[in-house]
Order: structure tokens, then sequence, then C-alpha cells
């Protein structure tokens, strides 16, 4: 019977919108779009290691990695941050957490092909399912899905949307060569360090709330 646990979330206003940061004991487990809720996948198998069951996981304050976390997310979109430098605790399947962990080695302010991803995962006639485990990233930014474009270099589809695909990527374009940055095109959304607010949303402001998610036995 799996041990009872608990998560903790906090908030932190961003260009891109309020995004809601989920941590277990073990590490970053969701990063929440606005308006997104936290799903069944986030609470599923808290207790359980999401690597090799064999080997001991380290147990930390969730409150803390938080902390840690909503610091670096700060100095990400602030373009002090290139790498983020977290426990990670993601829920998903093999295959799943190997398509993310291919995400990891795409370099700040460079791009990848959803057939070279899945020529690294074993074989290009992989891109749909590497695009479906994309899609089921939890932790947008951290674990770069932005950076995956098509063959032709469009930005197909993102969970949070198109235009928040492109803000990212330019505003990391940006940073890592100003002179010469690609997706540069004002007419493929607002420019970097400008504020994207969707259809509803509200102005953002300075705010860290915590706050416990409890997860039943």
């Amino acid at each position: 019977m799996p041990l009872p646990t608990k998560l903790r979330q906090t908030s932190i206003a961003t260009p891109v919108g309020e995004l809601s940061v989920v941590a277990s004991r073990h590490g970053v487990r969701g990063v929440l779009w606005p308006g997104e809720s936290c799903s069944d996948s986030l609470l599923a198998g808290l207790s359980l290691s999401p690597t090799d069951p064999d080997v001991p996981l380290a147990e930390c304050d969730p409150a803390e990695i938080l902390r840690a976390a909503a610091a670096q997310l700060r100095e990400y979109f602030a373009g002090v941050r290139t790498v983020f430098d977290l426990p990670l605790d993601p829920p998903g399947t093999p295959f799943q957490k190997s398509a993310w962990e291919i995400l990891r080695t795409i370099p700040f302010g460079q791009t990848m092909t959803y057939g070279e991803q899945a020529r690294r995962l074993g074989g290009a006639n992989k891109a749909r399912a590497v695009g479906a485990a994309n899609g089921r990233n939890p932790l947008p930014i951290i674990v770069p899905c932005h950076r995956v474009i098509g063959a032709d270099g469009s930005l197909t589809g993102f969970a949070a949307g198109v235009e928040r695909k492109a803000w990212l990527l330019r505003h990391e374009a940006a940073i890592h060569s100003p002179a010469d940055a690609p997706f540069a095109d004002s007419s493929s959304g607002p420019r970097p360090g400008a504020v994207l607010q969707p259809t509803g949303s509200k102005s953002p402001r300075t705010q860290d709330r915590s706050k416990k998610l409890a997860v039943g036995p």
C-alpha cells in the first residue's frame, strides 16, 4: 500500500501568464499554464520512484524545491538563466520519460525537429509518438518541449498555444544570439520582453503564493 503523501504548489507571475509549479518530496512534478488544473497524472503514484525502483530517491522539503523552482523560473524570464538545476519528479511512461530526456539535451536558444528527436529515440517512424509524448510533458519550460519544431521550421502544436511557443523561442534566441536571432519576425507574436496576456487574463503582478495539495492515502 503506497504511503500517503502531499504535494505543494506555488504560483509565479511571468510574461506568458501566471504559472503554477507543483512539487513532491522528490522534485518538481508539474508546471501548469494559466487556467490549467492539477491533473490525475500529477497525483498518481506519488509515493513511487519515477526512475528505477531499486534506486533510492533523495527526499527534500517540497517547499524548498518550490522556492528554488520559482527563483530559477524568474531568472529564466529575466534572461540570466539558460539551464535549470532542479530535482525533477515527472510522472509518465518509460517512453514518455525517454522523450523528455531528449528534450533536456536541446541547448538554450536552439531547436530540434520532431524527426530528429524520434531518430534519437531509435527511429524516425516514431515522430508521431514523440509529438504525443511532448504534448504530455508535465514540466514545460524546465523540460523545453517548446524547442521542438516541424521539419519545415513551423512551430506546429503546443499545449499552451503556438503564441506562447513563439514567445519562448524568441526570448531565448534574443539572448542566445541577439544579432541573428531566429523567430524574430514580429508577425509571429509579441517580441521578447513583451508581456503576453491571453484573453481574459489579468496583468501579471509580483506574487508567490504557496498552498498544500493533500493527496489521500
